[in-house]
């Protein structure tokens, strides 16, 4: 059995998401295919790399990511193959890759005309390029077989806090559907800057100075998310809503002793 995941901007309304199983499985009959969303916001490569980085590493070794938030398809932006601790993703070079391209990932092109659709759209990469290439990973093509290997793939900058002296600073990535605002701050990175002293946590014209537990405990919220990752809620209602903040509003840090 091969798993291959999807994480797109697609939507449901339209049959993109479908005709891409329909490949997969025209190819492959035995690959399992796992929805992550198909609900990034348009365009937004940044919040697709952090998903990205977020969710592989629930699967199992093996599994064949396939990533598409596309907005420049039909340029001159390659299609890659990207292996990185045995997993396997598949998509534009645009930086949604960013956070699981290292050291010791290898990467390779997709350029072997063998492994794409007959036809190939200037508009939907996803069903003619990517989704056959990922259905031919899963019948074990090796990924040299599909083009030669670059050192340069595009990487996406700002995706990583940063921290100068007292100052731990992070932006808004994304809203999930209840409106809780997730950040690009990890929670351990949060307490190991903390340490035992104080601190406060601003975004926008709020403030905090202790992490809740979960969304219950106040009105307003700052927490570890499930995801690891430091988030700001509203008990019962969207923080996105009710605050007024946006995706890339900064996030400030603060020791205060």
């Amino acid at each position: 059995m091969s798993i291959i995941t999807l994480l797109t901007d697609f939507g449901l309304c339209d049959p993109y998401v479908g005709m891409m199983k329909g490949v997969i499985l025209s190819i492959n009959q035995d690959a399992t295919i796992v929805d992550i969303t198909h609900d990034v916001e348009p365009h937004d490569v940044r919040e697709g790399a952090f998903l990205v980085s977020e969710h592989y590493r629930y699967f199992p070794g093996g599994t064949i990511h396939v990533a598409v938030v596309d907005p420049t398809v039909g340029s001159d932006r390659r299609p890659i193959i990207v292996i990185r601790d045995d997993h396997v993703f598949v998509g534009p070079d645009n930086g949604i890759f960013t956070g699981v391209v290292d050291g010791n990932a290898k990467i390779h092109v997709i350029g072997n005309r063998a492994f794409m659709g007959e036809q190939i759209s200037t508009t939907f990469h996803g069903r003619d390029i990517f989704a056959p290439a990922a259905a031919h990973l899963a019948k074990q093509v090796l990924p040299s077989d599909f083009g030669p290997a670059i050192l340069d793939p595009v990487r996406l900058e700002g995706l990583e806090p940063t921290v100068r002296e007292n100052t731990l600073t992070g932006k808004i990535i994304r809203f999930d559907r209840f409106g809780n605002g997730i950040t690009n701050i990890p929670g351990p990175l949060l307490v190991n800057f903390v340490g035992a002293g104080t601190y406060t946590v601003r975004v926008g014209g709020l403030t905090f100075s202790t992490l809740s537990r979960s969304f219950y405990e106040a009105e307003s919220t700052c927490l570890v998310g499930s995801a690891g990752y430091i988030e700001f809620g509203y008990f019962k209602g969207s923080f996105r809503e009710r605050s007024g903040a946006a995706k890339g509003d900064t996030v400030m840090v603060e020791r205060t002793t």
